[in-house]
């Protein structure tokens, strides 16, 4: 499961920052995809630089394109399915600089 995770990361990744003309879209990063034990579907989760307007319009703008976005994968990788694709914004970096904030402030105040 994970080559089949990290392939269509890699293909998605390559297709939205080359491919995508959506003025939607943004500066956005395929960070991960799981997908489920039967091939059918798949969770991609992006990163998406910019404020909550920004990350809303890109989100939308990527499942506009769902069905390009799909044949795509379905021309790059030989696969019995290709999955539906759903994506979900990864907020693991804003969560992270929030944590190291709160240390660094942690820090200065002892």
């Amino acid at each position: 499961m994970r080559r089949v995770d990290e392939a269509l990361r890699e293909v998605l990744s390559e297709v939205v920052t080359r491919e995508l003309k959506d003025p939607r879209v943004g500066f956005v990063t395929v960070t991960d995809v799981k997908t489920s034990p039967d091939l059918r579907h798949a969770r991609v989760h992006v990163s998406v630089l910019g404020d909550h307007a920004v990350r809303a319009a890109s989100l939308e703008g990527l499942r506009s394109a769902h069905g390009f976005l799909q044949a795509r994968l379905a021309a790059s990788l030989r696969m019995k399915h290709t999955p539906q694709l759903d994506f979900a914004y990864d907020d693991t970096a804003e969560k992270a600089f929030a944590l190291e904030a709160l240390i660094r402030t942690h820090e200065e105040g002892a």
